[in-house]
C-alpha cells in the first residue's frame, strides 16, 4: 500500500481510504450489518488502509458509533480517523460538545483530522437544520477554526480540516490557521475542482481527500445505462432534475455528455484490460496532488476489488486520453463542484 504525506503534517495517509458512510445503515444506502462493516475494517487494516473517514451527520451519527464498534479490538496506532462537523453546529462552545459526542461514538480520545463538513453560510447550513436563527445567524468561520486549534492543544484532535470548500472560500481561512486537508469530490465525470480550488490547495499545501471517487457507483459495471441508475444517485447535476423527485438542483442536466464520457471511458478500460471501477481509481490516484481517495466497501470482496485497483498504473498515454474523453463533460459543467446544487445555489462558493 502507497503513503502520501498530508499537507504539512506529518500524517501519511494510505492512498486508498475507507468512506464510511454507509456503516451503520440509513436511508441513503440502506441497511448495513456490523458484522459485515467489523470484517470490512479488520480487512482493511491488515491491506495496509489506514485511513478511515466519517462525520457526525452520517446515518445521525451510527456511522461513528458503527466505525468506533468496529475498530475497538485495533490498535489505536494503526488507524487515523477522520470525521466532519456541520457547519450548523459550529458556534464555539457547541462544536467542542460536538466533538466530545462524535469521540464518544467512535470509542477514542482523540481524531486524527477534524473538518468543517461544509462552507458556513445560510444556505449550506439550511441543509443540516430547520432552525431559522442558526440559518440567519451563522457560526463565523474565525471564531469555528479558533475553537478547533484549541481542541488540538487539549489533544482532542490532531490537524484541522475542510470539506467542500471552494478556492473563494478558503480565502476566508485566516493566515495563522494551517488546514491539513479540504475533502472534495473528484472523479473522472467531476473534474470541477480542477479549475482553481486544487492548484490552490496545491500552492498553499493542503492536502486533498477525494471523495466519489466512483461516482457512487457510476464508474463501475454496476449500471449498463445511466437509465439504471438509482433515484438517490440520479440526484447530481449529471441528470436531468426531472428525472428524480429527489433531486433539488432545478436544471436540464448533462445526461448526454455523461453518457458518452463513461462510455469512452469504459472502451479504453476494455482496451486496458481492466475493470472500469481499476481504471477511475488509477486515474484519480495518478494526480499527485491527491493524498487519498475514499472508496466505500460494503463487503471483504468489494475491499479486495479496491485494493487492487489502487496497485496498478495506468501510462501516460492513457490518462492523456482519459482527460481528452472526459473535458467535454468537464468544460460544460463548469467549475461548481456542489454536484446536488444548481449554479445559483452552490454551496461551495
Amino acid at each position: 500500500m502507497e503513503y502520501r504525506q498530508c499537507g504539512y503534517t506529518d500524517l501519511k495517509l494510505s492512498v486508498i481510504g475507507t468512506g464510511c458512510w454507509a456503516f451503520g445503515g440509513g436511508e441513503y444506502w440502506g441497511p448495513n450489518d456490523q458484522s459485515d462493516t467489523n470484517a470490512v475494517v479488520r480487512a482493511a487494516v491488515e491491506a495496509g488502509i489506514n485511513y478511515f473517514d466519517t462525520a457526525e451527520a452520517y446515518n445521525e451519527g451510527r456511522s461513528e458509533r458503527s466505525l468506533g464498534e468496529a475498530i475497538r479490538d485495533i490498535p489505536r496506532d494503526k488507524v487515523l480517523l477522520g470525521s466532519k462537523i456541520s457547519p450548523s453546529h459550529c458556534y464555539p462552545d457547541l462544536l467542542e460538545r460536538h466533538c466530545e459526542a462524535s469521540l464518544k461514538r467512535l470509542g477514542t480520545d482523540y481524531l486524527d483530522l477534524y473538518m468543517i463538513h461544509w462552507p458556513i453560510h445560510p444556505h449550506s447550513i439550511r441543509h443540516f437544520t430547520k432552525d431559522e436563527s442558526v440559518i440567519n445567524h451563522p457560526p463565523l468561520l474565525e471564531e469555528a477554526l479558533a475553537r478547533m486549534e484549541t481542541l488540538k492543544q487539549k489533544g482532542m484532535i490532531r490537524e484541522l480540516g475542510i470539506s467542500n470548500f471552494s478556492r473563494a472560500r478558503m480565502q476566508d481561512i485566516p493566515a495563522k490557521i494551517r488546514i491539513a486537508a479540504n475533502e472534495l469530490p473528484y472523479n473522472l465525470l467531476c473534474r470541477a475542482i480542477e479549475f482553481d480550488t486544487l492548484p490552490h490547495c496545491q500552492k498553499k499545501g493542503v492536502g486533498i481527500i477525494g471523495y466519489m471517487t466512483l461516482l457512487q457507483g457510476i464508474l463501475t459495471g454496476l449500471y449498463r445505462s445511466l437509465e439504471e441508475v438509482p433515484e438517490w444517485q440520479r440526484r447530481t447535476r449529471h441528470f436531468r432534475a426531472a428525472g428524480s423527485p429527489l433531486s433539488r438542483h432545478g436544471e436540464d442536466g448533462f445526461e448526454e455528455q455523461t453518457e458518452k464520457a463513461r462510455t469512452a471511458v469504459r472502451m479504453i478500460a476494455g482496451e486496458e484490460g481492466i475493470s472500469l471501477a481499476s481504471l477511475a481509481t488509477r486515474w484519480v490516484l495518478a494526480n499527485p496532488a491527491i493524498t487519498c481517495a475514499l472508496i466505500g466497501a460494503r463487503n471483504t470482496r468489494k475491499l479486495e476489488e479496491n485494493i487492487a485497483a489502487a496497485e496498478g498504473r495506468l501510462s501516460t498515454d492513457t490518462l492523456n486520453r482519459l482527460d481528452k474523453v472526459t473535458d467535454k463533460l468537464k468544460n460544460k459543467m463548469d467549475a461548481h463542484f456542489d454536484y446536488y446544487e444548481s449554479t445559483q445555489n452552490d454551496r461551495t462558493l
